[in-house]
């Protein structure tokens, strides 16, 4: 009786087994599934898509517990198009045996049309997107606006921004220029008038500036009146195109007034049709009716003088033919018979139809050609006229003011920029130095060899100090043997000590003459002076008097004036012997300042730097000793006494764990060159990387010998980096940095010092930083006094820095307490890193004076 109702019924049902065994099946099934002879006793999961099969199975479990369960499948059927299926799932009312019926609908159609809509408006999103346009749909009837992405995103607002729905508030986003149109334009356009389907306005971005948009709209839906209640549309983001648009009319306005005030002509020929068009000023300037026509081999031919038209088409021609622009210049026959100048600017193109044509300017020149003739007569005529006079001038000005024989200002020269100098240092406080140069034994040379021995002599002295002559230098001859070299002061006697160290060992050589050789040797006198009142004439008698103290002490050498030259010597000779004595009993120590990792500020080292804790006088700063130690030839038992004490001292960090790689001391020129210096270092036991020696840029780049290189070499050897200090100071060649191969540059702190007033100071640090990575050498800032100067360094690329931002010079047992207190990390606000240790170093100095 069951399969007999089940037969009765429209749709296709069946009778399973909870497992999906096919138990009956009725007529209808064959029309949509499968023949019911078939179909029962198979099974109806088997019967739906692979993918679909598990929701066959779950629908069973359900409808044997009593649930109701529909599922859309997809029918798997062989050879045949995709079928979709609803299936109902419920238990058997009348079950003989636990069965399920199901019962099916064919929703293929629905299920296709839905799929192709969904595609349909895929592509259509898809188009949107690509097209970078903005869809609006506004519902009259409801008030409610939508706008895509986007169209959100054309006015700078986010996806969850809310629109602005009110017509009042949103008219004040429109440009004020613009408001009166936008109302008539949106209403012509609701109205279905085709001429306002597009319109331009200018809205306010949410950032605040104005976009240009290109609205396109119609209404898609009207009340029964005919009134529009929905309006559709698209805006597009037109300010590139009107910024363009703007552009192009600003160019064209300016071309055409230039053209008017110019009185240029444009023209442009076509080869193909050998047609040419003139504009009106053409015409004027060849005095030509505007009604006449212009082809190749007519009006402009026949106008050009015979003498220069085979020129000119010759020169078309060639740059026709290459496509490439040029400039010509001939003359044309009035119809008066008179002559004309014209000049003209042609530029030959291809266009898009493929003819070969070109475009130019013609200008009347007449006038500027005959006046530049006439001016130029006039000038020959002066400048002949002026020459003798010129150069008997320049000749009297140049033997008036330099020395015959050498060709180097003279005494008079030379006072007379002093005198500027001066006046110049009263405007910006700036300092002059002065070096005055006497030749020792030169009243020897010109006895023993005479005359043109002693000429030969002062020539050769003459370009020696033309060779180091830089910037605003100036060099002078003043009298028989004696020079004067002047230069800038910057508050550093240290280029006036490296300057006068190169000369005198330059004119220690031996010159040859007339196959004899002999020896000079020069002494010098240095004075410097800085501020608003300079005196010049006192500053060259204090070089004066400077020199003959040097003289004095023994010459071949140099000296610095003092004002009291007896209390220097005293004091010298008081100072030299508690140098010697202070040697003996070790009172020379060493005091370290920190160096740090750049991005980090991480410790990467420390410098070692030498004080002398001076028994009654405290802590005194190597400005206060060095000078005249190294006079005492005492500098190199310094150094060692300092690498011993700083090899000590670092051993005791590494024991106590402190994280400081290495150590750098500073070493002498005189120990470089010290054949030996290896064999005294073996005994210190160094391990190799943790030590590094600073040489000083201005002691020995440019004037290395080969010792000096084999120290080099052998330094290496043991494991002791090489550093160049004071980088930047104006000695080095980049010759000279390949020779050395330094592991590290120090640039000097007059250098960093500017760094965040001067654009300049910082391109120079970006060239020095260059040169460094180039040459695979790491660069250390030194001078880094603020925090300014630590972000400028890092973002420029710099390697390490060091200065008293980071860290000031302190002695060895403050140097465990300060690197685990980590200070240097912490800005007290004031641009410069707090350092606790500053009071405690004050404390220890019995005297004011620089921490260096």
């Amino acid at each position: 009786m069951l399969n007999d109702i089940l037969d009765a019924l429209p749709l296709p049902t069946i009778r399973v087994k909870t497992n999906g065994t096919v138990l009956f099946c009725n007529k209808v099934c064959g029309d949509f599934l499968q023949d019911p002879a078939t179909l029962t006793g198979s099974s109806l999961i088997a019967l739906v898509h692979a993918d679909d099969q598990d929701a066959v199975r779950d629908a069973l479990v359900k409808a044997a517990t009593g649930q109701p369960t529909q599922i859309e499948v997809r029918l798997d059927q062989d050879g045949s198009p995709l079928h979709y299926a609803l299936f109902s799932f419920r238990d058997d009312p009348f079950p003989e045996e636990p069965a399920i019926l199901v019962q099916a609908t064919d929703i293929t159609a629905q299920k296709l049309l839905e799929l192709d809509l969904a595609s349909r408006e895929s592509r259509w999103n898809s188009a949107l997107i690509n097209s970078e346009s903005g869809v609006w749909d506004q519902n009259m009837s409801t008030g409610v606006f939508y706008g895509s992405d986007t169209w959100r995103s054309i006015r700078g607002m986010a996806p969850d921004d809310p629109i602005e729905t009110n017509h009042q508030r949103w008219l004040e986003l429109i440009h004020p220029d613009d408001r009166d149109r936008v109302i008539f334009s949106i209403e012509r356009q609701n109205a279905g008038d085709p001429e306002f389907a597009v319109f331009e306005y200018r809205e306010k971005h949410k950032d605040g500036h104005w976009v240009w948009i290109e609205c396109r709209g119609a209404a898609v839906e009207h009340d029964a009146d005919g009134n529009p209640i929905r309006i559709v549309g698209i805006d597009n983001d037109i300010s590139t195109r009107k910024a363009a648009e703007f552009a192009l009319e600003k160019m064209s306005r300016r071309l055409k007034l230039a053209l008017e005030a110019s009185h240029i002509g444009v023209f442009e020929v076509d080869f193909e049709t050998r047609q040419t068009t003139w504009d009106d000023r053409m015409y004027s300037i060849f005095n030509v009716s505007k009604g006449q026509d212009i082809v190749i081999d007519g009006v402009w031919e026949k106008m050009v003088h015979p003498e220069d038209l085979p020129r000119v088409q010759k020169n078309v021609e060639f740059h026709v033919g290459k496509l490439t622009a040029f400039s010509d210049e001939y003359r044309i026959i009035m119809p008066d018979g008179k002559l004309r100048y014209i000049r003209s600017r042609t530029v030959p193109f291809i266009d898009n139809a493929g003819h070969v044509r070109m475009v130019g300017a013609n200008w009347d020149v007449t006038d500027d050609i005959v006046l530049q003739r006439e001016l130029e007569r006039a000038k020959n005529l002066a400048e002949a006229r002026n020459l003798e006079l010129e150069e008997a001038k320049n000749s009297i000005e140049y033997n008036a003011m330099h020395d015959y024989l050498t060709e180097l200002p003279n005494r008079r020269y030379l006072d007379e920029t002093l005198r500027r100098m001066a006046a110049e240092c009263a405007r910006d406080g700036q300092g002059i130095g002065i070096l005055h140069i006497d030749l020792d034994r030169f009243k020897q040379v010109n006895d023993t060899f005479g005359h043109r021995a002693g000429d030969m002599l002062l020539q050769n002295v003459a370009q020696l100090l033309r060779k180091n002559v830089r910037g605003a230098d100036f060099v002078a001859r003043i009298g028989g043997d004696e020079f004067v070299f002047v230069s800038r002061y910057t508050g550093t006697s240290k280029k006036f000590s490296a300057l006068a160290d190169r000369l005198i060992k330059e004119l220690r050589k031996p010159m040859h003459h007339d196959g004899h050789e002999f020896r000079c040797g020069a002494s010098i006198g240095i004075a410097c002076e800085s501020g608003r009142d300079i005196d010049p004439k006192q500053l060259l008698l204090n070089a004066d008097i400077a020199l003959y103290n040097a003289k004095k002490r023994g010459r071949n050498r140099y000296d610095f004036f003092s004002s009291d030259t007896q209390d220097i010597l005293i004091n010298t000779k008081r100072v030299s012997d508690e140098i010697l004595l202070g040697l003996e009993r070790s009172e020379f120590i060493p005091y370290y300042q920190l160096q740090f990792d750049a991005k980090t500020l991480d410790i990467i080292g420390a410098e070692t730097l030498a004080r002398w804790k001076h028994p009654t006088e405290g802590i005194l700063t190597p400005d206060r000793f060095l000078a005249i130690a190294e006079d005492l030839d005492a500098v190199t038992a310094i150094d060692e006494m300092m690498l011993e004490k700083a090899v000590s001292d670092f051993n005791i960090w590494q024991k106590t764990g402190l994280p400081i790689p290495k150590v750098s001391v500073n070493v002498s020129s005189r120990r470089l060159h010290d054949p030996l210096l290896t064999k005294s270092l073996k005994s210190l036991d160094i391990k190799p990387g943790t030590v590094s020696f600073e040489l000083l840029e201005s002691i020995f780049l440019d004037d290395s010998d080969q010792t000096v290189l084999d120290n080099l070499t052998r330094l290496r050897k043991l494991g002791i980096a090489i550093e160049v200090d004071d980088f930047g100071t104006g000695h080095a060649s980049i010759i000279s940095l390949l020779r050395i191969s330094p592991d590290a540059l120090k640039i000097d702190r007059e250098l960093v010092r500017l760094l965040p007033q001067s654009n300049e100071q910082r391109k120079l640090l970006s060239s020095i930083l260059e040169i460094g990575r180039s040459l695979n050498i790491r660069v250390i800032a030194e001078g880094v006094e603020t925090q300014a100067h630590i972000r400028i360094l890092r973002d420029l690329g710099c390697d390490y820095l060091q200065g008293y931002a980071l860290c000031r010079p302190i002695p060895a047992e403050m140097v465990e307490a300060f690197v685990t207190g980590q200070s240097w990390r912490q800005d007290n606000g004031n641009g410069s890193v707090h350092n606790k240790f500053s009071e405690i170093l004050a404390a220890n100095k019995k005297k004011a004076g620089d921490y260096r």
